[in-house]
């Protein structure tokens, strides 16, 4: 290589700047130095995940956000590129169950990977929905074999993409809700909840999401359910460590401020504190409208334009209440979902009237029934969320934070967990306006844009950007959505638009 005069040889890889370090922003860092790209990754916290960060108090290990790993081969691709084994860095667990669904009458439905035990499952709920139930199986696994296996991991940013997936979005429609799609399939009000809640995950109304979304239940069958060992914090440090090994580089508490642009591309950034950064190329992973109202806000745009961002429909967001417990509650799941007396109206609440209702339905996250590291011995780590209206309902979280959380306890106590009060040894809560706050989701939206059908593939904000030249985008806020293989899918884009680092040298040599 060059020198520089010092005894250090000096990197000549393109520079490529990476913004926010949570799974979509660790992917892509790992994808563009495997491909031969100098890059720097820029957190503003104290450390990587984003959205998947830890918070460790009281001997306890609490995931902040996702707790579940379903497509575990596009984690395993990552290591693989970079020429090392993920079982060198994380232990990945599969579980069976998936989950239980615990209905507010107290039916409590296992739900699993094999196809015998759940039709027995419907069956016993509701026998006349059987066939049903047998029809749906064959029909999500064939909108996956479309959705995900051909469509997830394909940039949308040509319009002809869309025009050549529309036929097949049609047969499979992808015009009708998931819980229109599934009510076709199922009478029983309790299975057309426990087929239809799955975009709830990634941010989704089933009241009004894409129908594509069934594809959810074939992928759980297909690559299960998984835990990484030591909670999905273990999955962000090996990522890290990952990244380092390739020669990259993470740095914390260094929040971008602007995207600088240079005759229309993208050529660096500024962080908060006035530095500046170059760079050849920048890969956004915060929150897609942040990226494009605030990181390019003094930039004119042609598509995003902060009109564009206002009317925009964003993701309801989440109140989570992390706790441990002096006592282990044996016969509570890793996963449970603990509903509540209302679906449709409940939904509708939050989405739609943005009202934040006095009812809830839950889920219960108990990782030490499968992972005794993340509690203190005879303690239980648990994390409970309910999906609540974003910050355009005007509440005031201040003063609403604690008497929710009194009542999830109380209902806890009153379902899954009796004694609960005086068991808790640890607790902190998050609530939308730390969405906003700490993680700057614009409206403190959970998982960014809601994905409805005229905010998915071409119509969601491209991976590459439509406003600056050398700006691609990953993320929830991006194609293809949010969850944890989404977030990854779409930096597996970046290897179809971003040219290798070689690629990239030769171009820039002629």
């Amino acid at each position: 290589m060059p020198r520089d005069g010092s005894d250090t040889p000096r990197d000549t890889r393109p520079h490529a700047i990476v913004i926010g370090s949570g799974f979509g922003g660790l992917a892509a860092a790992i994808r563009l130095s495997a491909r031969g790209w100098r890059v720097t990754v820029l957190e503003k916290l104290d450390a990587p995940g984003g959205r998947a960060y830890v918070y460790r108090q009281d001997g306890f290990t609490f995931d902040a956000g996702p707790t579940i790993i379903t497509a575990p081969y596009l984690i395993e691709e990552l290591w693989t590129m970079a020429g090392h084994r993920l079982a060198d860095d994380v232990t990945i667990r599969e579980l069976d169950p998936f989950y239980f669904i615990r209905f507010d009458d107290g039916t409590v439905m296992r739900c699993g990977a094999d196809i015998d035990e759940t039709r027995a499952e419907v069956r016993r709920i509701a026998p006349e929905d059987v066939a049903g139930f047998d029809r749906f199986i064959l029909d999500s696994e064939a909108i996956y074999r479309v959705a995900f296996e051909q469509l997830v991991d394909q940039p949308f940013h040509r319009f002809s993409t869309l025009l050549k997936a529309a036929p097949d979005m049609i047969r499979l429609q992808g015009y009708r809700s998931v819980y229109s799609k599934v009510s076709g399939y199922f009478s029983n009000e309790k299975l057309r909840t426990a087929f239809s809640f799955h975009p709830l995950l990634i941010g989704g109304n089933p009241l009004t999401t894409t129908a594509y979304y069934c594809l959810i239940a074939h992928l759980e069958r297909k690559h299960r359910v998984h835990y990484a060992m030591g909670g999905m914090g273990a999955l962000v440090q090996g990522m890290a460590r990952l990244i380092g090994r390739l020669g990259g580089t993470l740095r914390y508490e260094a929040e971008v401020a602007r995207i600088e642009v240079v005759q229309g591309r993208a050529a660096g950034v500024t962080l908060a504190n006035g530095e500046r950064i170059d760079a050849d190329i920048v890969v956004s992973n915060a929150d897609v409208a942040w990226t494009y109202s605030r990181l390019l806000g003094h930039h004119p745009r042609r598509r995003w334009t902060d009109r564009k961002i206002a009317r925009a429909r964003y993701s309801m967001s989440l109140f989570v209440w992390y706790f441990g417990t002096r006592r282990r509650y044996e016969d509570v799941y890793h996963h449970t979902m603990v509903l509540g007396p209302r679906y449709g109206e409940l939904l509708t609440d939050i989405f739609s009237r943005k009202r934040l209702a006095d009812d809830f339905s839950l889920y219960l996250h108990r990782p030490s029934a499968s992972d005794p590291s993340v509690a203190p011995e005879g303690c239980d780590a648990f994390y409970v969320l309910a999906p609540v209206p974003h910050l355009g309902s005007g509440t005031d979280w201040a003063a609403k934070a604690e008497p929710y959380r009194a009542a999830i306890q109380k209902r806890l106590e009153e379902t899954v967990l009796p004694g609960l009060g005086e068991n808790i040894v640890s607790s902190r809560v998050m609530t939308p306006q730390d969405f906003r706050d700490r993680l700057l989701s614009v409206n403190g939206a959970a998982f960014a844009l809601e994905p409805q059908l005229f905010q998915s593939a071409w119509f969601r904000p491209h991976n590459v950007s439509e406003e600056v030249a050398n700006l691609f985008l990953v993320g929830a806020g991006t194609h293809p959505g949010a969850g944890v293989p989404g977030v990854i899918s779409s930096a597996k884009i970046l290897d179809k638009v971003v040219p290798t680092g070689a690629e990239w040298r030769a171009t820039a040599r002629a």
